[in-house]
């Protein structure tokens, strides 16, 4: 007997694809679309740089960072939640992504004020080019925000059972992917409407 057969061999993890293989196909044509649209938005905005400035001076910036912070917030909590969900202890998650739907809820709640404040100042998607910008790139990222709250909705459900199987262990996970995606939009458009003048 050598040295080398006292030796154990080493373990070899399985490296694995997060959540299910769909959920990448999906993430990568929303976020292709995205880009196309945020390309075309500063493309506009370059050729028309007073139009959008004034524009953007009449956002609430205040409630765009409020929104920012909501979904920062909850993608954190998913982030441990899901990391529970894999670790074996998905009865803890369930408090985590009750406080994620919270910010999510909190954000259509903001997002509600600043509307409803933008069509009382007489703004809205026909108020030039620049609001016809912001209100269609928000309102197609708010419909996201609402998908994301039922998505977790159903995660919640999921953390109370008393077992998960690891399908259901992969559900949580494509479920966070989803959520993780719709904050990454959320934060480029963010530096897009509300910090670039």
């Amino acid at each position: 007997m050598t040295v080398l057969d006292d030796v154990e061999p080493a373990r070899t993890t399985e490296r694995r694809i997060p959540g299910e293989e769909g959920i990448w196909v999906f993430v990568l044509g929303d976020m292709t679309v995205f880009a196309l649209f945020f390309a075309t938005f500063m493309y506009s905005r370059g050729k028309n740089p007073q139009s959008f400035a004034a524009g953007h001076s009449e956002l609430h910036v205040a409630l765009g960072t409020v929104n920012t912070v909501l979904l920062l917030s909850s993608s954190l909590l998913v982030a441990i939640g899901v990391q529970r969900v894999l670790g074996g202890r998905h009865q803890d998650a369930t408090r985590l992504f009750i406080g994620a739907l919270g910010c999510g809820a909190g954000f259509v709640a903001v997002k509600a004020i600043e509307w409803t404040q933008l069509f009382s100042a007489g703004k809205g998607v026909g108020s030039g080019e620049y609001f016809s910008y912001y209100f269609v790139f928000t309102g197609i990222h708010l419909m996201h925000v609402l998908i994301g709250v039922a998505i977790l909705g159903r995660l919640i459900a999921l953390t109370r059972r008393p077992t998960l199987d690891g399908k259901q262990q992969r559900l949580c996970e494509t479920g966070g992917i989803f959520w993780h995606m719709v904050d990454l939009l959320w934060v480029v458009l963010f530096a897009l409407f509300y910090l670039v003048r």
